[in-house]
């Protein structure tokens, strides 16, 4: 997967904002290729790497020192897959609080949705208090709902004009649902 050099960052509680983009997103290895791990040593950039390849090495009796050394550092951060069930590995995402300072969530296709109820899930549910980003195929359109369920930072598809995307958050003064970042609007009678 490629990675934007910039992204939107909106913090709880904070302005939007763009602001460099300090992770590259790792798809995992490629079968036809038979590729590894990312040169972690020679890389400036902090990795995200699918939760299916954290769960399955990490754990292992042949990790790599390189991996963990990145983990303690707080330069790895997971990404999920549409179909990784977060609510399954509870128990391994508690133990990652401790290495990932920032998990995604992939949206394979921008009409596929169900990594909204990922974020949703780990904020509610699992207590994740640290940076969720989206990933993927990115809209525009996706932002607000996405702020609303507990992103709070945007790698935008690269067709997407980053300014338009920031005057999303502006457009509405008066919220009808309640959400991560605060309760609806009580709009009181004429």
């Amino acid at each position: 997967m490629s990675s934007q050099q910039q992204i939107l960052h909106f913090p709880l509680g904070g302005k939007i904002r763009l602001a460099p983009n300090e992770w590259q997103v790792w798809s995992g290895p490629d079968e036809a290729a038979n590729s590894t791990l990312p040169d972690l040593e020679r890389s400036s950039h902090k990795l995200l790497m699918p939760f299916t390849w954290w769960r399955s090495h990490f754990h292992s009796n042949q990790q790599n020192p390189d991996v963990l050394a990145k983990a303690k550092n707080r330069q790895l951060g997971v990404w999920f897959a549409t179909d990784d069930d977060v609510l399954i590995h509870a128990d391994l995402i508690e133990e990652g609080k401790q290495y990932w300072p920032l998990v995604a969530a992939h949206f394979p296709i921008f009409r596929d949705g169900r990594s909204f109820s990922t974020a949703a899930i780990l904020r509610d549910r699992l207590g994740w208090d640290k940076e969720i980003r989206m990933i993927g195929d990115v809209l525009i359109d996706q932002l607000l709902q996405g702020a609303r369920v507990g992103f709070d930072s945007f790698e935008l598809r690269q067709d997407q004009d980053l300014d338009v995307a920031q005057k999303q958050f502006d457009l509405f003064t008066v919220a009808t649902q309640n959400s991560w970042r605060g309760k609806r609007t009580l709009i009181s009678a004429f």
